[in-house]
């Protein structure tokens, strides 16, 4: 063994003995960073491929509620256009009814429905994940980041011997 005079000035200011560590040559490190990025590229072009398939065909008709059930100012969560999917129905407070998807624009929160008199006093839908309002009768966006994303997914309606029916998606126009 060495003296503590024989070692090079480094290996007396990094006394760590290397003896058991793995070393990583370039190569193995260049072909881990390809592998690893390959991978990301693959689950990228996954998840794009997927957005860009078109939606499920809508069910026909899915029974959403009863009108009698249905108070101003309430909302009632079911699934639509499949069973994946949820909605929102809200009864408005002048009893209007309105239909919308229930995924937040801007990165597929959920949102809920607030009536008025609270904050600002009018009736909106809210998504908390940042802050985001849209409004109840249009589902367009007025503040958050939705305001500049595009409204959420409308959802047409019938009413039939007292019960709310979903019938079909409205065609959803981008902003």
């Amino acid at each position: 063994m060495k003296s503590a005079d024989d070692l090079p000035k480094w290996r007396e200011d990094f006394p760590y003995e290397s003896e058991g560590d793995d070393h990583v040559t370039r190569r193995d490190f260049a072909r881990f960073l390809v592998l690893v990025s390959g991978g990301l590229a693959t689950g990228n072009a996954l998840v794009y491929l997927r957005s860009r398939r078109p939606p499920a065909e809508p069910r026909a008709r899915v029974e959403v509620a009863r009108l009698d059930d249905l108070a101003p100012g309430s909302a009632v969560v079911f699934r639509y256009p499949d069973e994946a999917t949820p909605a929102l129905l809200i009864r408005r407070e002048d009893g209007a009814l309105v239909a919308f998807e229930q995924k937040c624009t801007h990165l597929g929160c959920p949102v809920s429905y607030e009536r008025g008199g609270g904050e600002g006093g009018e009736e909106h839908l809210r998504c908390y994940c940042h802050n985001g309002r849209f409004d109840a009768a249009s589902g367009e966006g007025t503040s958050g980041p939705p305001r500049d994303m595009r409204p959420l997914g409308r959802i047409a309606l019938e009413i039939e011997d007292g019960k709310v029916f979903a019938v079909g998606l409205s065609p959803r126009r981008e902003g």
